[in-house]
């Protein structure tokens, strides 16, 4: 079979369909001063509520030693605070603070926005069928 060509190769597509998605969601966090991943974070806590590393670091796809480096980040700006984990005192909680819910709400217009513009472009049932592929393959 021999390998494809850069234009048929999976892990090149993905890398140019990321940043493809990525460009306008980038240029919208630029006014907020927060990066992509710590969007991710900040999504995942305002979404599903208070949460431990492992929990953010799976639902934000941020690597632990990483995602370490952000929350420090974001607790020094206030974005989010921690506690100790009152059952297990190795593990921390992690909750977002109502300016990082700030955050959140001043951009969701313009996240949506994008997103919709995102689902246009390729049409609702391509959308979804995408997003139903690339969660086959991560599965």
């Amino acid at each position: 079979m021999g390998l494809p060509t850069t234009r048929r190769s999976l892990p090149i597509a993905l890398i140019r369909s990321r940043e493809k998605v990525m460009g306008p969601i980038r240029d919208m966090l630029k006014a907020s001063g927060i990066t992509e991943q710590q969007w991710r974070v900040l999504r995942v806590l305002s979404e599903t509520g208070p949460q431990d590393l492992t929990q953010i670091s799976n639902k934000a796809s941020l690597l632990l030693p990483s995602l370490s480096r952000i929350i420090r980040k974001l607790l020094d700006g206030g974005l989010v605070v921690s506690s100790i984990n009152s059952r297990d005192r190795r593990r921390q909680t992690v909750v977002i603070t109502p300016e990082g819910q700030k955050i959140i709400d001043d951009n969701l217009p313009q996240a949506t926005k994008i997103a919709e513009e995102l689902q246009h472009h390729l049409g609702t049932e391509r959308y979804e069928q995408l997003l139903d592929l690339l969660a086959a393959l991560e599965n």
